[in-house]
């Protein structure tokens, strides 16, 4: 099913849509063209139309949009702000894909299975006859791969008009905006922090430091879609941290490609942001820090360490050791050895005890031998990883890795059995049964017996489903443990603390809304929702606003004619 009415294929939005154009945000209260035939009479009738417009309407912001997003931290929190965008401006978000008038599929590049499932995606949309706007790393790394033709594009950086890509998409037309954003020929770090998000979890807020990284790895292909690093200003990071508290946030992810290069292009660094955000985290708060490659953190170890030890910084660290064979590594061009990595968890486990630490390991990277592969086990074996990530290695095109001699598919595969079966060996929480530990409640668990806590450590705690311990910090004691998980019952005479400073947005609220954008909807950000009901209020106040419209622009017409008037008069008195 073609995914636009018209033929012809726009390279690029801006053959639409100029930067001197007027943003959706902006049209959405500017649309002076716009006068609204209204009968007194018929007002109730026009308000009930306009809550109820006909699905196959083609006016832009009133449809029903579907998402969905695979991969890393950084693409959700990219589907957070697309989504808040798309509900504000008046679209509802729907959860039941066959409702919706189109959908929009947020893509990870890693492997071949996401990608896998990115373009099955596209295909039953199309079979569903769906109009289809496409983001995320794949087609911003490979716009022009034969599934993609014909399809609307917007690009890692460009999120911030996803609803202009939307309304062009809703149109018929097939647009694709994939530039950097730059400011004085610099390369920023993507969309500004302050667009509206429906986050996912409404305690939770990911903020993404920066984008890209400064490595070459010859297996990355998310290098090729989000490029080199570029870094958000610490003063925006922390005024993001401080909006997402008022909200009702109790717990920051921070995320990007790696954290630990963040700010070197800036003239910062990362210990530098975490005791700037330190110092604005509620008490009973917490701050979990996203993953860090080992060459960048060496440098900072002694601060790592220090912050690691607060108490409002989960002591967790994700660091990718991808293999524990140097000669592997320097395929890979991971710009470290095994001796760097062990250097960073050696030192961080004695300074920051209990510390949490997780890694990644490729199995069957190109060139991998079976004396390189057993490193990788002795490793696994030595440190007991609590938390361990085995991947298969798979070739993706374009990267220098895919042009290696691959190894068998039987081999990968074995060998990531072989590790799986290492990392089930040993379970690591056994010995903390009996503890007594304080756990902040954050949300609910896959098969919705249980809440989800996490400890000072950053290891998952269930406790009982008391809607009460729901966003609060609760004492508890472990009774259980499991490979990925700890119970705890907590404990009947501790407080139960609340760490946010105010009540948290419900699931599916708007966060942060514009202040201008506040003001002109005369409520607060929580008034839009993804839901039907808010929905249609969010179209009341459409209606209001363009009425708004027409009585300014009455007063502007009389003005204007009594202005005319006034120059005729004097025109004719002058020649008199």
């Amino acid at each position: 099913m073609p995914s636009a009415s018209c033929d012809s294929l726009l390279d690029d939005i801006e053959d639409i849509v100029s930067q001197e154009d007027l943003k959706p945000q902006d049209r959405h209260f500017s649309r002076k063209h716009v006068v609204p035939k209204v009968r007194k009479r018929n007002t109730q009738k026009y308000l009930q139309d306009e809550n109820s417009p006909p699905s196959n309407s083609t006016i832009p912001g009133i449809q029903k949009i579907w998402m969905r997003t695979w991969g890393c931290s950084h693409n959700n929190s990219d589907g957070e702000y697309m989504a808040g965008q798309l509900a504000a401006y008046g679209y509802e978000i729907t959860e039941n894909a066959s409702d919706a008038d189109l959908w929009l599929l947020n893509s990870c590049t890693v492997k071949n299975p996401a990608e896998d499932h990115f373009r099955n995606s596209i295909k039953k949309a199309q079979e569903e006859n769906k109009k289809i706007v496409l983001a995320g790393c794949v087609p911003q790394a490979q716009p022009r791969q034969d599934y993609l033709k014909g399809l609307s594009i917007i690009g890692v950086q460009q999120i911030d008009r996803v609803v202009e890509v939307v309304e062009e998409t809703i149109k018929g037309h097939s647009v694709r905006l994939l530039g950097q954003k730059k400011n004085n020929g610099k390369r920023l770090g993507g969309a500004p922090l302050d667009l509206p998000k429906i986050r996912k979890n409404p305690l939770i807020e990911i903020i993404s430091i920066n984008t890209g990284c400064l490595n070459a790895c010859t297996y990355c292909k998310t290098k090729h879609a989000r490029g080199n690093l570029a870094s958000y200003p610490i003063d925006e990071l922390v005024d993001r941290a401080k909006q997402s508290f008022q909200e009702g946030v109790c717990e920051i992810w921070l995320t990007s490609e790696d954290t630990g290069a963040y700010g070197r292009d800036i003239g910062t660094n990362l210990p530098a942001l975490l005791w700037k955000l330190v110092e604005v985290i509620p008490r009973g708060a917490m701050l979990r820090l996203g993953m860090t490659n080992p060459p960048y953190i060496l440098e900072h170890l002694e601060e790592m360490a220090k912050i690691l030890n607060h108490p409002r910084v989960y002591a967790f660290l994700h660091i990718p050791v991808q293999s524990a064979s140097d000669s592997v590594l320097t395929e890979m061009r991971r710009e470290y050895c095994v001796a760097d990595f062990k250097r960073v968890v050696d030192f961080l486990k004695e300074k920051v005890p209990g510390i949490t630490l997780a890694t990644d390991i490729i199995c069957g990277f190109p060139g991998e031998t079976d004396q390189d592969f057993q490193e990788t086990v002795k490793l696994v074996e030595e440190y007991k990883f609590p938390s361990l990530f085995i991947n298969q290695f798979y070739p993706r095109p374009g990267t220098p890795a895919a042009k290696m001699a691959q190894i068998p598919a039987q081999v990968k595969k074995q060998r990531t059995k072989d590790l799986s079966r290492v990392f089930h060996s040993y379970n690591p929480y056994d010995h903390k049964i009996g503890e007594r530990q304080q756990v902040l409640v954050t949300e609910e668990s896959f098969d919705s017996k249980f809440y989800v806590a996490h400890n000072r450590f950053y290891e998952q705690v269930l406790v009982p489903k008391d809607p009460t311990f729901m966003g609060k910090m609760i004492e508890v004691d472990i009774y259980e443990s499991g490979k990925h998980f700890m119970k705890g019952q907590p404990v009947s005479d501790a407080r139960v603390y609340t760490p946010s400073i105010s009540k948290p947005l419900a699931k599916g609220e708007v966060s942060g809304l514009p202040e201008e954008f506040r003001n002109r909807l005369g409520n607060h950000p929580s008034s839009v929702s993804h839901t039907s009901a808010v929905g249609r209020d969010f179209a009341s106040s459409r209606m209001a606003l363009c009425l708004q419209n027409l009585r300014r622009d009455r007063a502007l017409r009389v003005s204007v004619g009594l202005a005319l008037l006034a120059l005729l008069l004097a025109f004719f008195c002058q020649n008199l």
